[in-house]
């Protein structure tokens, strides 16, 4: 394979901008500990206590959305079978077999979808 001046612009670009994501976010935390440590300088000089606040606010938990695996199946259904059919369409004779590629996806897009309905509860 032969690469271009142009792929590996695109690669030094996608380096770049994750060197640089992860520098802000590391920035970001470090002016945020400065902060809060001068706030506790200026209480102590002042006699006030403070309560210990964690470096990092917990998250929260919330419930998984049960919306998420009937929808990712109908994409991936979707997609796969859109997929066959342009494929079956567009392909010459010599490779006409290629078009049952994407169907491991669509058998998975099915296979979530079966899951969130047998998983369903009654009242649903």
């Amino acid at each position: 394979m032969s690469y271009t001046i142009g792929d590996g612009l695109v690669t030094f670009a996608l380096a770049g901008s994750l060197i640089g994501y992860l520098y802000m976010k590391h920035q970001s935390r470090q002016k945020r500990i400065e902060i809060i440590h001068q706030e506790r300088m200026a209480a102590m000089e002042k006699g006030i206590p403070l309560p210990e606040f964690p470096l990092e606010p917990a998250r929260e938990r919330r419930p998984p959305d049960p919306t998420v695996v009937p929808i990712l199946g109908t994409v991936l259904l979707s997609l796969s079978v859109g997929t066959m059919i342009v494929l079956a369409l567009i392909l010459e004779a010599p490779s006409h077999g290629f078009w049952v590629a994407p169907l491991p996806f669509a058998f998975l897009g099915v296979g979530l979808i079966a899951y969130h309905f047998l998983q369903a509860k009654p009242g649903r």
